[in-house]
Parts: C-alpha cells; structure tokens; sequence
C-alpha cells in the first residue's frame, strides 16, 4: 500500500488512507502511531509505500503490523517535490473510491513518486500523471475529433471545452456550461503526447517552452477543477511554495 493521507485520532492514533495494490482505497487505524516509541510510525507515514497487514475492524480496519518497502528520502529534503508528491496523493484518493481495486492507478503512482525522486522534469510528469489518471478513471478527453461536430480537428488553435470533456473545432467555439480554454497548436501537441504515451520516459524527454508547458498546466488542472468541483488543497500548497521558490 501507499500512504495517500493521515488524519489524527485521538492523542496517539491516526486514520490512514491507504492505497493498496488489490483492494484499492482503504481506510485504517493506526494505534499508537503518534507516540515517538511507535513500532509502526516511521513506517506508515505519508506517502510510504509498506507492506501492511490489517486486522478487521466493525467500522475500520486496524493497522496489526506494517514495514516500509520505499520512504522516498530525496522527496522529503526538497520542499518543492514534496508539495508535488503530496498533489498526486490527494489526487489518487479523489478519484477513487473505497475498495475499488485499480492495479494501473497504483502502478501509476508508485512509479511517478519513484520518478519524482530524480527527474529533471517534474512539471512534465506530473501533466503525464494527470492525463493518466484521468484515462484510468473514465474520464480521458477528446483530442483529436471536434466533441461538437465530430471532425477530425486541424493543426490550428483550438478551444478546450470542460464540460464536454474535449476540444471544441473553431466552427464549434460558442457557449458552454464550463470553462472553456484556449488551447494552441504546441499545447495541443504536448496533451497528445501524454495521452499516448502510457509511460513517462518519452515524455520526460521534451524540451518544451515555458508558455506551452504553462498552458497545458492550466488545461489539465481546470479539466481535473471541474470533474473534482473544488479546488484541491494540495494544489494550493504547490502553487505558493513554487511561487516562493522554498
């Protein structure tokens, strides 16, 4: 399992959501784990991937013994990664839901936070993270046919729509019921590319410039505001430490 997120419970327990490889989201106790002599703390913190075993609960499970299998060191000495790690958690726990087992949702994540560890290109792995994510659960947008008209889409500027869950034709630019994005020839390119390529490695390749990369951002993450409809905290907490260069 992955650490998606702790909540405290009382003086010394917490409420762990765990992400596991066959179950899916999973909620648990963990006795004790606040206390500085816990057997089980330093092994089931946020975003430690750890073999857990759990003991039936009436409401919730009970966290019976644990062994970190990863702890990501390097993530936790740079703030501004870690803030990254922490986004793709919380966005890993939105879009799933309890005991639905996703075995390409976990593979994802466990290999985007080994990734994040050392790649040059954070802000590229997380567009793929996202992009993948959202192909894995159901919710993959149109890129290559208008989702108004349903023409094969030229290389030109187009507009990203949504609430239909694609791009819009220049024909088809009128209202929605949702944001609707500019979207350019370079960005449309770049989301092609991530939509295509299961794996990261190409992706992290690219030399791309800042707008483009910019505004494939800003596409993804309003896509993801509106399916999710709110405003992840831990996206907030990326944007100011990014912002403040911590």
């Amino acid at each position: 399992a992955i650490v998606l997120k702790q909540m405290p419970l009382g003086e010394a327990d917490r409420i762990l959501t765990l992400f596991t490889m066959d179950s899916g989201k999973v909620r648990a106790v963990g006795k004790g784990v606040r206390r500085t002599k816990s057997r089980l703390g330093g092994h089931v913190e946020l975003l430690n991937r750890v073999s857990v075993s759990l003991a039936r609960g009436r409401d919730l499970d009970v966290v019976s013994e644990a062994q970190a299998l990863q702890t990501y060191p390097a993530l936790r000495t740079d703030l501004e990664r870690l803030s990254k790690a922490i986004y793709l958690a919380e966005l890993v726990d939105t879009f799933s839901a309890e005991h639905a087992s996703s075995y390409q949702a976990y593979e994802l994540l466990a290999d985007t936070l080994d990734r994040l560890e050392e790649t040059r290109s954070p802000d590229l792995l997380l567009r793929h993270f996202e992009m993948r994510l959202l192909d894995i659960s159901g919710y993959r947008p149109e890129l290559h046919s208008c989702v108004e008209c349903r023409s094969e889409l030229q290389p030109q500027d187009h507009t990203f729509s949504c609430a239909a869950g694609g791009v819009r034709c220049p024909r088809c630019r009128g209202s929605s019921d949702g944001p609707l994005i500019p979207v350019s020839i370079g960005a449309m390119k770049v989301l092609r590319l991530l939509q295509r390529e299961t794996g990261p490695s190409r992706v992290l390749g690219l030399s791309v410039q800042p707008r483009v990369t910019a505004e494939t951002e800003r596409t993804l993450r309003t896509y993801i505001r509106f399916i999710v409809e709110r405003d992840l905290k831990s996206a907030e907490f990326m944007n100011l430490v990014t912002r403040e260069g911590v």
